[in-house]
This record gives C-alpha cells, structure tokens and sequence, in this order.
C-alpha cells in the first residue's frame, strides 16, 4: 500500500529548492573568486604604482642631491637643476610598469621645487587605466591605479650665508678617513660659520685643487691645521674598514687604512661628534693614500676614472661623466654618458680647529664636505713621486646647523652628505 500523494510532494520541493539554493551558491562563490582575482591584480598594480612613483621621486631628489645646488644661492642654477630633475624623474617613472603596462608620459606628473635650495623636494604622480576582467559582470570596465610619493634632498645646513636654524643634523655613510680643518682654502678663512651654516658659497666648484695628508710626523706632533690638508682618521676606531664589497684593486689593498679609503665605511659619521686621529708613523701612507684612490675611482695609469662636467668653470648643476675604466661602463652606460652617481664622489669631515694643539689626538665633527676626485690619485708632485696628492673639486658643503644638539640626526646615504629621503608617499 503507498503513500498518500501529499506527503510525497513537500519532499520534491524541498529538494528541488536545496538544488537552486546550491547552483546559487555555487555561482556566487565562483563570482567572488573571479572578483578576487580583479582584486589581487588591482592591489599588486597599485603596489607596483607605488614603487613607481617612490623610485622616480628619489632619483629626483638623488639628481639633486649631487648636483650642488642644495649649497648654492644662484636662482638661475636651481632653474636649470629643476628641469635637469623632472626630466630624470619622469624618465625613471616610464621605465616601470604597472601589471605589464608601460605608464604613458601624459600620465607621468613630476615637480622639483626649488624654491628651499637647500631642501629641496620632487613630487611625482603617476596613474594608468586598467581593463578589469570579471568585475564587468557589474558594468565595470576599467579602474584607474594612482600614487604619489614626494622626496627630499636635506642638507642641514639651510641657506647658506643666512643665520636660520633647521631641523635635524645629518649623519652620513662611507664616509673617507680623511679630517680636514675648518679652513676655506680660497679665503683661509672658516667653511662654516658658528651657526653651522655655509660661510663662503663661491666654494662650491672650487677645483680641481689638491688635498694631501699634513705631517703627522713632524715636530711638534700633530703638526697645527692647515687649509686643505687632512689628517689621516683611526681605521681602528672612528674608521672601521668594511668587511665585504670592498672592490677588486691591483696592488691589492693591504692596510685598514685603505680598505676605509676604497671601500664604503658603514659606521655612521654623525654631526657633532669626535673623531679620533691616527698618529701612528705610516711611511706608505702616501703612496698606499695614491693606490686606494686610484681603486675606488677605477682610474689606471692612463686616468680612466669618471669625469666632471662643467669644467671652464665648474658650475652647478654638476654632471658626473662615465670613464674608460668604469665597471658600469656598458651599452646603457655608453663611454661619456652622464650618470647621476659616481665613484669618484666622496664625503670628507670637516672639523673644527678651535683649541688644537699638538697633544690633540681627537677632533669635533662640525660639518662635510663632497668631493669628486680627479681620475687620478697623483698630481706633478713638490718631489718625488707625488703619491697621494689628491686633485678634487668641491661638489656640496653640509654643516652641522640646527637649534637641537640632542636631536636625532638623519642617516645619509651613498657618497653624499645631502640625505636623500621620503617624506609622503
């Protein structure tokens, strides 16, 4: 005997409604997984936006780090440094893609402002417009990817010749064993002023000039400051050579000294503080001042080290031209090409000779200076061979300024003492 008919029916309809209940859930689980995908192509093209964006603005600002104007006062050199910098950080900009997309150039917004010279910002907007895939089932057919960043370029100095105060002090890294005294080597007069500001302008450009080791070994020892030569720092202490990526030299380095020289000190070199001077006899120290330089600039006998540019005369905004001898030296990096960075470029201490005397084994730190080394590590020498004579020219010139003594100070980086930084993105 059956079952009645309707009981038999709710039992049909209940089952018939699990089955839509499932095909629903089953094309709104597989619409949310086509929409993540949207969504996770989105976020990665927004990230890559983003380091699109950082990446232009910081070679901006690495433009203008180098290029002297941040301890300039010339108007007319900071307008042509602030085309200089957009041209670079668009160029950067284009040379990145977000989710396999190039970024068109009208898409590309960079501003350099000038108008602090001696902080000076980049600014760059970049934006694409992407198709979307599954999201069109929304009528959804394109999202716009955009980011910002803006960087600085931060010389603690402010603007020179004026008495303000700014922010922090700056703390470079690879900074060279080289102590130079406050002595400005065209007036004999101090680099910086007590306020920690630039005393003399002109001294950018300055070179090519030479700098050389004082005698350390004369009586009474140390020998008083003279402009434009330094004493050699402790690579024991204040020194420290670096333990790795020191480059390949032939003669091979064999000192701590050189191996501070040629390779990039990674102990910080903060405003303000004192640095210990090396007043142990050194015989080689010239020659092996000659080799290390040689080294790190890739110069051979034949002076194959990277160039300077303006020369007649010097003049910001510099540009750093690649030489026989560089490692860069490449298709991208053609014989001759400007680079913004270069080996030749160093950051050398400035200290303060107040109260120096020959029982003086420690300095104060009271600014940097940066220098492009010439291709060579020798000049025409007073006798001798003239190792360790050194021919450079003044690129930037950062003092320790700022009204907070105990203020944490900015770690630099590379070969400037001009800290290059983010501030937004």
């Amino acid at each position: 005997m059956g079952l009645p008919q309707h009981k038999i029916a709710p039992q049909r309809e209940q089952g018939f409604l699990i089955t839509l209940v499932a095909i629903f859930m089953l094309f709104v689980v597989g619409a949310m997984a086509a929409l993540s995908i949207d969504v996770v192509t989105f976020y990665t093209a927004r990230s890559e936006a983003q380091l699109a964006a950082d990446s232009a603005a910081l070679a901006g600002a690495r433009m203008l780090a180098n290029s002297g104007i941040t301890s300039s006062t010339d108007a007319t050199l900071a307008a042509t440094a602030q085309i200089m910098c957009q041209n670079i950080a668009t160029q950067i900009a284009k040379a990145n893609q977000i989710s396999g997309q190039s970024i068109p150039s009208g898409q590309i917004s960079a501003n350099c402002n000038v108008a602090s010279q001696s902080s000076p910002t980049v600014t760059v907007q970049v934006q694409v417009n992407l198709p979307t895939f599954f999201a069109r089932i929304w009528g959804t057919r394109q999202v716009s990817i955009a980011a910002s960043a803006t960087a600085e370029a931060y010389n603690a100095s402010g603007n020179p010749g004026t008495s303000s105060s700014l922010g922090p002090p700056v703390a470079p890294l690879c900074v060279k064993p080289w102590l130079l005294p406050n002595l400005d080597p065209i007036t004999g007069t101090a680099i910086f002023d007590s306020y920690g500001h630039i005393a003399d302008p002109s001294l950018l450009g300055y070179g090519p000039s030479t700098v050389q080791p004082i005698c350390t070994t004369c009586s009474p020892m140390p020998y008083p400051p003279v402009v434009w030569e330094y004493y050699p720092g402790d690579p024991l202490t204040t020194f420290p050579p670096p333990t790795t990526s020191l480059p390949s030299c032939n003669p091979v380095l064999s000192t701590s000294y050189q191996e501070s020289l040629a390779g990039c000190v990674q102990t910080p070199i903060s405003c303000r503080q004192t640095a210990n001077i090396d007043t142990s006899t050194y015989a080689a120290r010239l020659a092996d001042t000659a080799d290390a330089v040689n080294c790190l600039t890739h110069a051979t006998g034949t002076g194959g080290g990277d160039t300077f540019a303006p020369t007649n005369p010097p003049s910001a905004p510099f540009e750093f031209l690649v030489g026989s001898d560089n490692p860069l030296l490449s298709g991208s990096a053609p014989l001759g090409s400007s680079v913004m960075v270069s080996d030749s470029l160093v950051t050398v201490p400035v200290f303060d000779p107040t109260g120096f005397s020959s029982t003086s084994t420690s300095v104060p730190i009271i600014g940097f200076v940066q220098l492009f080394l010439n291709p060579s590590g020798s000049e025409t020498p007073v006798s001798g061979p003239g190792y360790g004579y050194v021919p450079v020219t003044v690129v930037n010139m950062v003092g320790c300024a700022g009204t907070n003594p105990n203020a944490v100070p900015i770690i630099g980086n590379g070969a400037s003492p001009v800290a290059v930084r983010l501030i937004s993105h």
